[in-house]
């Protein structure tokens, strides 16, 4: 009889490896080809990709990843391997991290788990805490994908999300109230999970659900209420409608009705990345002042936490 080999595929959405012109577009050019990401026609949305997104997104998103770049490279990347590592060291199995677009690939990490270390129990752990066909979706496809070349399936163990998971639940809430501690409670938490379009939802994504399921426990653990948190979203992208309150124009309003001193914190994030560090903590920051807000904390993404990676560890320890 075979003995059991289990393994962990960690993944997360990708970066580009470099805050260049060149390497930004290569990027791009693969997520936004995804039809998972989006599904216009081919026909359609091809000439537009080429000639004038790719174009001009990523010129325009040289400057923003240069304002968060590290020395080791992209944040996303970099606290995606720490997290690999650090949870490779809590178990006694292989561990990998992959990228549903970009570098390291889904493929790399695959071969690694199961045509180098011959794993033939696999654990998949999306770093996507609440589920979206545009996330967790696409790594199920990539996936798919790679496992159309190989001879040998591994069994599998797809862990959709953990949007109520108590461990990540509570690693939050000690998130949060860290910041409290440090720099006192605002007038209001402001809780952004990123966007996804509305047509999404209407065609059966259950991601707003688990968003808000998310946001109901956080709020109930750390003694909170709808008057002193909120739910927005996030990264909105192109003209069709997506799910709202926006988190810009929700931070530009907030002023006006005497609310000048927020906290924001983005649970849909595993690690720091544009969305957050330039997005949420440059972009967003200066729209809150500039509307006559006094004070902005924004409550960095879980990353390397003890509890994160203890939260990861509960997750996968059951399937092997």
């Amino acid at each position: 009889m075979l003995q059991d080999r289990s393994g962990v595929l960690l993944v997360n959405i990708g970066t580009p490896e470099a805050p260049t012109k060149a390497a930004i577009k290569k990027y791009l050019k693969q997520f936004l080809s995804d039809q998972r990401i989006i599904d216009m026609p081919r026909w359609l949305w091809w000439p537009i990709l080429h000639l004038i997104i790719l174009p001009a997104r990523s010129r325009r998103l040289v400057k923003l990843y240069t304002s968060i770049w590290m020395n080791e490279g992209s944040p996303l990347i970099v606290y995606s391997q720490r997290q690999c590592y650090e949870l490779s060291k809590k178990l006694n199995i292989p561990v990998e991290l992959g990228m549903s677009y970009g570098n390291p690939s889904l493929k790399s990490a695959l071969d690694i788990l199961i045509r180098k270390k011959k794993v033939n129990r696999l654990i998949i752990l999306p770093l996507f805490p609440q589920f979206s066909c545009a996330t967790a979706g696409a790594v199920w496809d990539g996936v798919h994908k790679v496992f159309s070349g190989y001879r040998r399936i591994p069994s599998v163990c797809f862990i959709r999300d953990y949007a109520q998971n108590p461990t990540y639940i509570a690693a939050l809430k000690a998130s949060v109230n860290d910041s409290f501690k440090r720099y006192g409670k605002p007038d209001l938490l402001v809780v952004s999970f990123h966007g996804i379009p509305q047509r999404f939802v209407n065609e059966g994504d259950d991601y707003p659900q688990r968003c808000y399921t998310t946001f109901k426990l956080l709020i109930k653990a750390l003694g909170m209420n709808l008057n002193t948190a909120m739910l927005t979203f996030q990264s909105r992208f192109g003209y069709e409608p997506w799910l709202t309150p926006y988190t810009q124009s929700i931070l530009k309003m907030l002023p006006n009705k005497g609310i000048k001193n927020v906290h924001v914190i983005s649970p849909g994030f595993s690690a720091d990345c544009l969305e957050t560090l330039e997005e949420i903590n440059i972009q967003n920051r200066e729209v809150f002042f500039h509307a006559g807000g006094t004070h902005f904390e924004y409550i960095r993404a879980l990353n390397v936490d003890e509890a994160h990676i203890k939260m990861m560890k509960e997750i996968v320890t059951p399937f092997f």
